[in-house]
C-alpha cells in the first residue's frame, strides 16, 4: 500500500493508514449482498441503526444510516435472518472494519424478487404493461365486481369507502383466496366468472398489505394474464405503498391500497355530487336573479302605467293651467293698452291740443280694442270648450252613456276580439249604470 514515491522505510500516521485501508477495501469490494443473522441491534438518537451480522463462524459490524433505515418495510429486530446490500468499508476513527448497509430484505426473498423481475421483464416484453392497451375506466359505474377474500379486511375497507362516497353503486363479491399455493388459481377462476357473467362494468382486484410472500399470488403469471385478458376494465389495489405486484402493472389502473381502489372507482359519482350541488347553486342564483329582474321590470311598467282617471285629471289640470295663462295674457294685454291710453290722455291734457280728431281716434282704438279683446276671449273660450269636449270624449263613462258596454273575462281582462272567447265561457258586462254576467253561446269573426 506504499505510494509510488515512498520507500519501504517511509513512516505514515495511523490516520493515513486507516484512510488508505478504507479506500483499498471500498475499491476492491463494491456493493454486494451478504446474508446473516441480526444481533446487538442499537438505534441511535440520530436515527442511525448499528447491528452485527453473523453466521455460525463469523460476524461483522454494520451501520445503516437514518435515510436508509427509514425505508426498511418492517421493524428490524435481533435474531432476524436478513440479506444486506452493503459496501465494505473501514471506520477510520477506530480502525474497525464494517459494512455500510444500503438496503435490507428478509432472507430468502432474493429468489422471489429475482422471479418477480424475470416475470416482469417477460410480460413487459410482450406488451402487457403498455399504456396504449389499457382502457379508460367508466366514469359512472353502476355495478362493480370485487375479487377478494370475503373475510379480508380489504373487503370491509372497500365496502366502507363505497358507502361513504357512492352508496348507490351495486357491489358483487367474487370470492377468492388471496394468499397461499391455491390462491392464483382461485383468483383466475373468480376473474373468469366475473367475465362470464358479464354483469359488472368495472372490476376491483384487492388485498391488504403483507410481505412479499403474502402478496406472491398477485405476482403469478396466470393471474397477470387473466387480468390482461379480462373484458371488464380492472383496478388493482393490492397491499400498501410501496408494495407493487405484477397484477398492478398489467391492470388498467393501479391503486396504492384497496381503499384507494374504491375511491378511484367511485371518483366520478363522488365528484358528480359536488358538481350537482354547484349546478343547483348556480341554477338557484340564476332563478333569483331572473326573479329580481322581472320584479324590477314590473315596477318599471307599473310606474309607466297610468289609470284613465288619473290621465283625465292630468289633462284637466293642464287645461286649467292653460286657461289661467290665457286669462293672464289677456289681462296683461288690456293693462298694457290701458296704460298706454292713460299716457296718451296725460300727454293730451298737458298739451291742450285740438283733440277732437285724436278723441275720435281714441274712441276708434277703444272700440277696436274692445272688439279684439272680446274676440280673443271668445276664441279662448271656444278652444276651452273644444278641449273640454275632447276630454269628455276620452272619458269611458261617456262611451258607456252612448249605449256601449265593456266586456271582461272571468279574470277581469278586457275582451277586444271575439276570438278571445270560447262557447260556454262566462263573461262580465259593464254598462253606464250597473253590470251583468253572461255566458257565451257562440262567437263570430
Amino acid at each position: 500500500m506504499l505510494m509510488a514515491d515512498e520507500t519501504p522505510t517511509a513512516v505514515i500516521t495511523v490516520s493515513e493508514l486507516n484512510r488508505r485501508v478504507r479506500a483499498s477495501i471500498e475499491r476492491a469490494m463494491p456493493l454486494f449482498w451478504v446474508a446473516g443473522e441480526v444481533s446487538n441491534l442499537t438505534r441511535a438518537a440520530s436515527g442511525h441503526v448499528y447491528f452485527t451480522l453473523k453466521d455460525a463462524t463469523a460476524q461483522v459490524r454494520c451501520v445503516m444510516f437514518r435515510s436508509k433505515a427509514q425505508i426498511v418495510p418492517w421493524l428490524l429486530a435481533n435474531g432476524q435472518q436478513v440479506e444486506a446490500n452493503a459496501l465494505a468499508s473501514l471506520y477510520e476513527a477506530r480502525g474497525d472494519f464494517q459494512l455500510n448497509v444500503e438496503s435490507l430484505r428478509r432472507a430468502g426473498l432474493g429468489r422471489l424478487y429475482e422471479a418477480f423481475l424475470q416475470l416482469r421483464d417477460k410480460l413487459a416484453g410482450e406488451g402487457l404493461f403498455d399504456e396504449n392497451r389499457k382502457r379508460e375506466l367508466p366514469r359512472y359505474p353502476r355495478r362493480i365486481a370485487i375479487v377478494t377474500s370475503p373475510r379480508a379486511a380489504a373487503l370491509r375497507d372497500v365496502i366502507a369507502a363505497f358507502a361513504r362516497r357512492a352508496p348507490g353503486i351495486e357491489l358483487i363479491v367474487y370470492p377468492a383466496l388471496v394468499q397461499g399455493l391455491d390462491a392464483p388459481a382461485a383468483i383466475v377462476d373468480a376473474i373468469a366468472t366475473a367475465n362470464a357473467r358479464a354483469e359488472c362494468d368495472l372490476m376491483l382486484v384487492v388485498r391488504g398489505g403483507g410481505s412479499l410472500e403474502d402478496l406472491w399470488a398477485f405476482n403469478d403469471e396466470s393471474v397477470a394474464r387473466a387480468i390482461a385478458a379480462s373484458a371488464i376494465p380492472t383496478i388493482c389495489g393490492v397491499g400498501h405503498e410501496p408494495d407493487t405486484t405484477i397484477a398492478d402493472y398489467v391492470a388498467d389502473r393501479r391503486a396504492a391500497t384497496p381503499t384507494a381502489a374504491a375511491e378511484l372507482a367511485s371518483a366520478g359519482w363522488f365528484s358528480a355530487t359536488d358538481e350537482v350541488a354547484a349546478l343547483g347553486a348556480a341554477l338557484r342564483d340564476a332563478m333569483q336573479q331572473g326573479l329580481r329582474d322581472l320584479i324590477q321590470h314590473t315596477d318599471l311598467l307599473a310606474r309607466q302605467l297610468v289609470h284613465p282617471a288619473q290621465r283625465m285629471q292630468t289633462l284637466r289640470d293642464r287645461l286649467g293651467h292653460l286657461a289661467s295663462r290665457l286669462s293672464a295674457v289677456a289681462r296683461h294685454d288690456l293693462q298694457t293698452r290701458n296704460a298706454r291710453l292713460q299716457t296718451l290722455r296725460l300727454r293730451h291734457t298737458r298739451s291742450q291740443p285740438d283733440t277732437s280728431q285724436q278723441r275720435q281716434q281714441v274712441e276708434t282704438m277703444r272700440s277696436r280694442l274692445a272688439r279684439a279683446a272680446a274676440a280673443l276671449i271668445a276664441g279662448n273660450e271656444a278652444r276651452l270648450v273644444r278641449l273640454q269636449a275632447g276630454l269628455s270624449a276620452l272619458n269611458p263613462q261617456a262611451t258607456l252613456e252612448r249605449g256601449f258596454a265593456i266586456v271582461r273575462d272571468n279574470d277581469g281582462a278586457v275582451i277586444r276580439d271575439a276570438a278571445q272567447l270560447n262557447p260556454t265561457e262566462g263573461i262580465a258586462l259593464q254598462f253606464a249604470q250597473g253590470s251583468a254576467s253572461a255566458v257565451v253561446t257562440a262567437t263570430r269573426s
